[in-house]
């Protein structure tokens, strides 16, 4: 290999390390911050039959304002059925804070409601 040969490589090489100290001198990316999802302020648990069985209801919050109590079993949320507390939790996620959800619900009273809800950002 000629002179001119060793003098492209060393160009090539020269290029990669402008590369990596560009990138060093950018800085680090920024950590991602937590994800901001939507929440209703219960909580719900497994019993058996389909549904989330609300058993603590955070006052004030999205889910005791739109009327959800202790012992209510919920069932939907929108149009999609809810089998577990884990189908709830999903659902509600994909819901943009500030977003009203209709929530079906069997009060453990027996009787069935529609229910709105707001669900935000708790803290």
């Amino acid at each position: 290999m000629g002179p001119a040969g060793r003098g492209g490589l060393v160009l090539l090489l020269a290029g990669a390390v402008l590369g990596v100290l560009a990138t060093a001198w950018a800085g680090p990316a920024p950590a991602p911050g937590p994800a901001l999802s939507a929440r209703l302020g219960v909580e719900v648990t497994d019993d058996g039959r389909p549904g989330a069985l609300v058993v603590g209801v955070q006052n004030p919050g999205p889910g005791h304002t739109a009327g959800l109590r202790e012992g209510d079993l919920l069932l939907a949320v929108g149009a999609t059925r809810v089998d577990t507390a884990a189908d709830l939790a999903h659902e509600v996620s994909r819901t943009a804070p500030g977003t009203p959800i209709r929530l079906t619900v069997r009060h453990a009273t027996g009787g069935y409601q529609q229910l709105t809800a707001v669900p935000g950002i708790l803290t």
